[in-house]
């Protein structure tokens, strides 16, 4: 091989111009398949806006949304290591591949005929061309792979700027989609009723009581007769969906940071995150209490009550029966920008996770552990 094209090698391995076809690895398809599911999304949220059962099919595109923007966080997360690892190899190999195009730039600066000669006379220079001829494969070989890393970067980085896009569209889309939701389910008519306390009856009855317990009580003695060929909650245990995306932060029983234990478990959740019903309930009560913010409580028959505290938005009202998937509400909190999203996705933490579901399950009077009822789920 001629001394022009190793040095044309070892430049390529510094100086190619990235190639966006390159297939990027398991990381890049991750995120690639993930963007691409957001996106599919983001124009499902638009089309919803006008479907003729508007509920649930904003409640079914908001749900994609957000399961979409979670499995984008982890490919970007997972892109953002690759990334890494990448930067290191090639940064360790730099310094040698420097070192050779100086001694390739040397040998096109040197005479023709002075590069034919050797000190030991024509057998050396018989073994030096046959050295050469030898790791030269090897030098195309180590060239090639340090290109393609190269080109593995820029589509990596290609992929984050177009996710950047594709949430910055998200994010203003989603928003409108929750306002056209809680329209919708204000606007709706056809949910039946049932008789239960007046909405003055419960704030009375919220007024006067010091604990969460003290409301689930009275409500669990005020029991609903369960309704003609429903579905049994007790057989449930087990298969219940989550009612918001999230990640336990504390079980059932475990303290707080001020020592206090709770029987119902703390889910940790994204800000403006929709919260829907595990199952088909009737509304017992909804709307602010004491200091867990704005509470739900379903009555999904068996003699149990659900309660879903720390909401922002709760949607219905006492009496309405709703339907498994339902919207009841939305988590509080500022919706990151685009930008603070992959801030968080790139470094792998939870703090994007701001908000808190307190999530209690009671047959009767008496708690459950509500963990032994919803699915087992990554998250």
């Amino acid at each position: 091989m001629k001394r022009s094209t190793a040095a044309a090698w070892a430049a390529a391995a510094l100086l190619a111009v990235p190639a966006f076809g390159q297939d990027g690895g398991d990381a890049a398809a991750t995120a690639r398949e993930a963007s691409a599911a957001l996106a599919a999304s983001v124009e499902a949220l638009t089309a919803a806006q006008s479907a003729r059962d508007r509920v649930a099919a904003l409640t079914e595109t908001i749900r994609a949304y957000e399961a979409g923007q979670s499995a984008l966080r982890e490919g970007l997360r997972r892109v953002t290591i690759r990334e890494a690892e990448i930067q290191a190899r090639f940064d360790a190999k730099s310094d040698r591949v420097a070192r050779l195009l100086g001694v390739l730039a040397t040998m096109e600066r040197a005479p023709e005929p002075l590069l034919l000669l050797h000190p030991s006379g024509a057998l050396g220079t018989a073994r030096s061309a046959m050295l050469v001829s030898d790791i030269t494969p090897a030098l195309q070989a180590e060239a090639e792979t340090l290109r393609h890393e190269l080109e593995e970067i820029a589509l990596l980085k290609a992929l984050q700027e177009g996710a950047g896009e594709t949430l910055d569209e998200g994010v203003r889309t989603v928003q409108a989609a929750r306002l056209a939701l809680s329209q919708a389910v204000s606007d709706r008519v056809d949910l039946p009723k049932r008789i239960t306390e007046s909405p003055e009856e419960l704030a009375a009855i919220a007024a006067g009581i010091d604990t969460l317990d003290a409301l689930a009580d009275i409500l669990a003695d005020r029991q609903l007769q369960p309704e003609a060929g429903t579905l049994s909650f007790a057989d449930a245990r087990g298969s219940l969906p989550w009612p918001v995306l999230g990640t336990v932060l504390r079980a059932a029983g475990e303290p707080d940071a001020a020592g206090i234990a709770r029987p119902g478990l703390l889910l940790a959740t994204r800000p403006r995150a929709l919260v829907t019903a595990p199952f088909a309930a009737t509304i017992r009560y909804l709307g602010p209490l004491l200091d867990y913010g704005n509470v739900i409580i379903l009555e999904p028959g068996d003699g149990y009550l659900m309660v879903l505290a720390g909401l922002d938005q709760v949607y219905g009202e006492p009496g309405l029966v709703i339907e498994a998937g339902a919207p009841v509400g939305l988590m509080g909190g500022n919706e990151p920008a685009a930008k603070e999203f992959l801030t968080a996705a790139k470094e792998g933490g939870g703090a994007e996770r701001t908000e808190t579901l307190y999530i209690e399950i009671r047959e009767g009077s008496e708690p459950e552990d509500p963990a032994v009822w919803f699915a087992n789920t990554r998250e």
